[in-house]
């Protein structure tokens, strides 16, 4: 095997290990130690911050740092401040974004890298749960990505926008860090993960989809 060869069968290994860093933390944490705050913070800071990527692991990842949080692995308190001010400055960084591109993204059509069916669905969203949509969507996948973005193009004001910003990343934070923490590493949660994370989001976003039909209903 030639040079090139390696260089790309590490190249490739790396890029999985970051589109997949809920399953590899443990060894993640094994080969870079401290520096792994600074690869959790850049993860959650491209899931929450460019539209391109909502494809990166967000609660689940979450989840599994509160884990090894609760091994002795990584610091608890680090490990929640990390997250969250990755979750706060993605979301900004992604309000700007969008603040910049203006409407005109809802007439780009599907690319390799943009998805306008998730816009049409965030903006779908937002028209259900208003300025809320920024807490309400930290629990879902896609919306949480898109969230910040469709609140740039002139659904918020910035004021409005970074308190609903930080209120949604302290529940987000703290809820799935410190569930990963207590809960991770119970038999039951490790050999049903996948199912556990999918319980979190629903009790999480049950409190919306409670107001959404009590509205419904009431007209």
């Amino acid at each position: 095997m030639n040079i090139i060869d390696k260089a790309a069968q590490i190249l490739i290994k790396s890029a999985d290990i970051f589109l997949h860093l809920d399953k590899y933390l443990g060894t993640v944490i094994s080969s870079y130690g401290g520096q792994t705050y600074l690869i959790l913070f850049a993860v959650i800071f491209l899931e929450t911050g460019l539209v391109i990527t909502p494809f990166l692991p967000g609660d689940s990842l979450l989840f599994a740092a509160g884990t090894f949080c609760g091994l002795g692995y990584l610091d608890f308190k680090i490990t929640s401040l990390v997250i969250f001010s990755a979750a706060v400055i993605g979301d900004t960084v992604n309000y700007h974004i969008g603040k910049f591109l203006g409407p005109k993204v809802f007439h780009y059509e599907n690319s390799r890298f943009f998805k306008k069916e998730y816009l049409d669905k965030t903006h779908a969203f937002y028209e259900k749960y208003g300025g809320k949509t920024i807490i309400i969507a930290r629990f879902v996948p896609i919306v949480r990505t898109f969230a910040p973005f469709v609140a740039g193009i002139g659904a918020m004001t910035y004021s409005k926008f970074i308190i609903y910003n930080i209120s949604g990343a302290v529940l987000w934070t703290f809820s799935l860090v410190s569930a990963g923490y207590f809960f991770g590493n119970i038999d039951f949660v490790k050999n049903n993960f996948s199912a556990v994370i999918l319980a979190i989001i629903f009790i999480s976003i049950l409190p919306g989809i409670v107001e959404y039909l009590k509205a419904k209903k009431t007209k």
